[in-house]
């Protein structure tokens, strides 16, 4: 297959080429420089520019995105996380849509921000959206692929959790504190943490590029949300370090502000319900030996 990727070079983007290319596709970059061959395409969402044809394409998986978890939220971060989000999906939802043959699926990254902070209550796909800034940047976000569903390419929206890597984001932060014995519990620990092991949303993608059943929005996270104390806890145990130094509530949002709140001490359960009864099988669905085994290749 022909795969067109955004976001090649961010956690999911990498570990998905690198598949993929293992498995034999042929995979076409979006880039936002000087593209450096034919594999490559240079884009500017905030300019709606394009530079490159997208005919041929069997497949489009858009990962892009600013990082939501760089500093404090300024008015400028805000309008960079949602502008880089909404201009990109409907510029590249867009822009297959008008081909004359158009890829047969369109893998867009949302997340599961889109719930916003619902304590206890267990949260499927079918679940109504919260009402912060998060949640509305997800919102437009999943809706900015309207043009590519309205031409009939099978659109699926990922709501990514939190993504484990031994070597970047969250856990990758925390393997520092944790391996020096000040880590511990955030605010009170009561909040839901829906997470996902990077091995298996490279698999998820994957099976989604192939099901040609899936559309719509898929929550990409394990069966097993826990919460930040029992995730505290258990990656104390595997780094067989002590996690006596709680963060408290004030402490984070002092830090950082409006996106310590939504990152640190929201909580979301989030169930995968459409992976499920697809019949995807999690092949890290339970925290500790999910954490051993990344830990082994760091």
């Amino acid at each position: 297959m022909r795969i067109l990727v955004s976001g090649s070079h961010g956690l999911v983007g990498k570990a998905l080429i690198s598949s993929l290319t293992s498995d034999g596709h042929e995979i076409v970059r979006l880039v936002r420089r000087k593209p450096s061959g034919a594999a490559e395409i240079a884009w500017d969402p905030n300019e709606g520019r394009l530079d490159g044809s997208l005919e041929g394409l069997d497949a489009v998986v858009h990962l892009a995105g600013e990082s939501i978890a760089g500093g404090r939220w300024t008015n400028a971060k805000k309008r960079a996380i949602r502008d880089s989000r909404v201009k990109g999906t409907a510029l590249l939802s867009d822009a297959i849509a008008r081909l004359s043959r158009p890829p047969a699926v369109f893998l867009s990254a949302s997340a599961i921000g889109y719930y916003g902070n619902r304590g206890d209550e267990l949260l499927t796909e079918t679940s109504a959206p919260g009402n912060d800034f998060l949640a509305g940047v997800c919102i437009e976000w999943e809706n900015a692929t309207r043009v590519a569903v309205e031409k009939g390419i099978r659109t699926v929206n990922m709501r990514f959790g939190i993504i484990l890597d031994a070597h970047e984001g969250a856990l990758g932060k925390m393997l520092t504190p944790f391996q020096m014995g000040i880590g511990g519990r955030v605010g009170n620990g009561k909040q839901w943490v829906s997470w996902i092991a990077i091995e298996d949303v490279v698999s998820g993608l994957k099976f989604l590029i192939s099901d040609v059943s899936v559309r719509g929005p898929v929550n990409f996270v394990t069966p097993n949300a826990m919460t930040n104390a029992e995730f505290t806890k258990i990656l104390g145990h595997v780094l067989s370090r002590p996690t006596l130094f709680p963060v408290p509530e004030f402490g984070v949002k002092l830090a950082f502000g409006e996106m310590g709140e939504a990152l640190l001490l929201s909580s979301q359960r989030v169930k995968p319900t459409v992976l499920e009864e697809r019949g995807f099988r999690f092949a890290w669905p339970v925290l500790e030996p999910a954490l051993r085994y990344l830990l082994a290749r760091r």
